[in-house]
């Protein structure tokens, strides 16, 4: 703000203008209270509050309020220009996106000896302004992978407290589940059921390739397979068909532990069992005949996981690509300078922001302007384009004639 003290019986009481309130940051926290990043569809622009102006009696201005936005945990932040990742949000410290602009100056920082009553203060600088894409890839310890109807809704229903839909057709499964298996006596975790995949989901076909890229972070892969061959499927066939997808996807998951599942032995022969864990085991996996249905086998089987879980490698967490201090504050004083019809145009946004602040009327207000002007070298890049005396200068639509003595 520009004033000056005003009181009764005080002479030429000076300047007195505050300053401006820095700006809101904007700050991603991650919450559990929040399952998807459906919201995101429709309110797209996001802003902090501004810093309040500054006020007479030497009053600095209110700071901005800070926005905290929300969003479920293994959401990832990435710049929209270049995809690089700005942060992963997969905990629950707040973490700052965009900071704020810095306030301006009050008037009373420009008097000096010879400006005694400066008649312009100076603006805050503005606050990041970015665009950015939020991914989601679902924190969880285990996840199911597997055809459509082979079991993995029913299963994860069983042993957490999950309440997925389950049907006898395919795709019952349109989202991904999570659940929390807390078995007696042992650490809980997370799991994960995702849509049934099938051949070429890694390229776009049927469901699940809207939801590979969640179990790019899980810890261990529980691959179920219908070993009974119902509807007159191969399980080895479909277990193929599936790993052939996982590892087309990212071929990092080749490094990750796996157990095999063999569902609905309820449902087959021993010998139909026994020839797939052949089959699973050298391969190099672990292999599990279960029953989902009747529950059979599936306490034996979580209790192993819940065994080998700790000596895995934690959830995936990506590291950021992008950290660089903000350049809000040491702004390059970058000036391009343009000869239209005889006339010199200066264009650069620095000098428009300290446009802002300059009071055309007052002399000592325009004798600032032409220091700053001075001191960040436009004078000489004028020179270096040619400027005479007597030419016409345009900065903003604002223009004057150029004088050697006046540099």
């Amino acid at each position: 703000m520009a004033s000056f003290r005003r009181a009764k019986y005080v002479r030429l009481g000076g300047p007195d203008g505050g300053d401006g309130g820095k700006g809101g940051d904007i700050f991603f926290v991650g919450s559990d209270n929040v399952s998807t990043l459906s919201g995101f569809r429709y309110r797209k622009i996001f802003k902090a509050q501004n810093g309040n102006d500054g006020r007479n009696s030497c009053r600095s201005g209110k700071r901005g309020d800070d926005l905290i936005i929300k969003v479920p945990r293994g959401t990832l932040i990435i710049d929209s220009n270049n995809g690089k990742i700005l942060s992963d949000i997969c905990d629950y410290q707040p973490q700052i996106l965009a900071r704020g602009g810095k306030g301006g100056w009050g008037n009373i920082h420009f008097a000096t000896s010879t400006r005694q009553a400066p008649r312009f203060a100076k603006p805050g600088s503005e606050g990041e302004e970015k665009e950015i894409l939020l991914e989601l890839k679902l924190l969880a310890d285990v996840c199911v992978v597997g055809y459509p109807s082979v079991g993995k809704s029913t299963l994860i229903s069983i042993v957490s407290n999950a309440k997925p839909n389950i049907a006898s057709y395919h795709f019952t499964t349109l989202t991904p589940v999570l659940g929390v298996v807390n078995l007696k006596n042992t650490k809980p975790f997370v799991i994960a059921d995702l849509p049934g995949l099938i051949e070429g989901a890694k390229t776009g076909v049927g469901l699940g390739h809207h939801f590979l890229k969640h179990i790019e972070r899980c810890r261990l892969f529980l691959h179920m397979v219908d070993v009974s061959g119902n509807e007159n499927r191969d399980p080895k066939h479909d277990f193929n068909i599936i790993m052939n997808e996982l590892y087309g996807f990212n071929s990092e998951f080749k490094k990750r532990k796996m157990i095999v599942v063999g569902n609905k032995c309820d449902q087959a022969s021993e010998d139909q069992i026994e020839d797939f864990e052949k089959y699973i085991k050298k391969m190099g996996h672990d292999f599990f005949a279960i029953s989902a249905a009747t529950t059979h086998g599936i306490q034996e089987l979580f209790y192993y996981i819940n065994k080998i879980l700790p000596n895995l490698p934690d959830i995936v967490r990506y590291e950021e690509e992008i950290n660089e201090e903000p350049q809000i504050y040491n702004e390059e004083k970058n000036v391009n300078i343009v000869k239209r019809e005889g006339v010199y145009f200066v264009e650069s946004g620095w000098i428009s922001r300290i446009l802002k602040s300059i009071n055309l009327n007052y002399e000592d207000s325009l004798e600032y302007f032409k220091k700053i002007l001075f001191r960040n070298g436009v004078f000489d890049s004028l020179k270096q384009a040619g400027v005479k005396e007597g030419d016409t200068i345009s900065i903003n639509d604002i223009e004057f004639d150029f004088w050697e003595q006046d540099v």
